[in-house]
């Protein structure tokens, strides 16, 4: 099992600490808090002995595909080792230009069942990050059965939504107020509390609670999990979780004094546990 990390500013201040890295390129990705221009993904690749994988996961119009060409032809030649795509343009992209760079299937909520993952297996797509509302024993039955190798999200303040719109200018122009940033609001049907962020590709909702999955990565790990991912924004003392998470990974997760540890993060296992139940009304 191998961890990945993506930070939440550019101090990388434990990225030697890590299996890998995933860097958010500026102007292409959603739904992160930190961006890298593509000559700094560069030279991170070039100067760091870790695996780098890049997101590139917002939908792609017609007049952002030329430039995407030349960014997936300079990733391909510094051998950067995955990119995770959401617009399927990505994935024709790489078959045009007969890249070598695997893929990290990368769309959100429709990763959830092994029968799909091994359609974007057959493909050409290696990796797939499973959707973050599916149960433990979901990403079990896609491990076991899948041939695509399974990444899956276990600390983070998970990413809910998404729209390309400016919503937060968008009502602050509508009340005749000046616009403000990173704000945090109430949903009154569940009385759940989340992050509102803006930037130029859009505005993304966060949970503000913390997806603590320490305690499932024993499970992970014994199910064939290769790869799990920590998300930094929000999330306190990061720099030595990540430290304390690789010693407990690279020991065969037999420390019990780790999950006791890292309990103190919250009691909330999201959805490993909870099964999504539609009723109709």
């Amino acid at each position: 099992m191998q961890l990945l990390v993506e930070f939440e500013n550019k101090s990388l201040s434990c990225l030697n600490s890590v299996d890998g890295i995933i860097l958010p390129l500026i102007d292409y990705s959603v739904e992160s808090v930190c961006f890298f221009s593509l000559d700094e993904i560069i030279n991170i690749k070039n100067n760091n002995k870790i695996k780098v994988f890049v997101k590139i996961n917002k939908n792609l119009f017609n007049s952002d595909i030329d430039e995407v060409k030349d960014i997936l032809i300079k990733l391909d030649n510094i051998n950067i080792d995955g990119i995770f795509f959401y617009d399927l343009a990505i994935l024709q992209l790489k078959s045009e230009l007969k890249l070598n760079v695997d893929l990290i299937w990368s769309q959100t909520h429709m990763v959830n069942n092994y029968k799909t993952c091994d359609y974007y297996y057959d493909m050409g797509v290696k990796y797939a990050l499973l959707g973050k509302e599916i149960t433990l024993d979901e990403v079990s039955e896609i491990i076991q059965k899948s041939k695509i190798i399974s990444m899956v999200e276990v600390v983070s303040k998970p990413s809910v939504a998404f729209s390309y719109r400016k919503l937060l200018t968008n009502y602050f122009n509508d009340i005749n107020e000046e616009p403000i940033n990173n704000i945090k609001v109430k949903e009154k049907v569940t009385d759940s509390f989340y992050d509102i962020i803006e930037d130029d590709n859009g505005t993304c909702f966060y949970l503000d609670s913390i997806t603590n999955g320490t305690s499932v990565i024993k499970n992970l790990y014994e199910m064939g999990c290769q790869f799990i991912i920590f998300r930094e924004y929000g999330i306190p003392n990061f720099d030595s979780l990540v430290v304390d998470t690789m010693k407990y990974i690279s020991s065969g997760c037999s420390s019990k004094n780790y999950v006791t540890k890292y309990k103190k993060m919250g009691d909330s296992t999201n959805f490993f546990f909870k099964r999504t139940i539609y009723k109709v009304k």
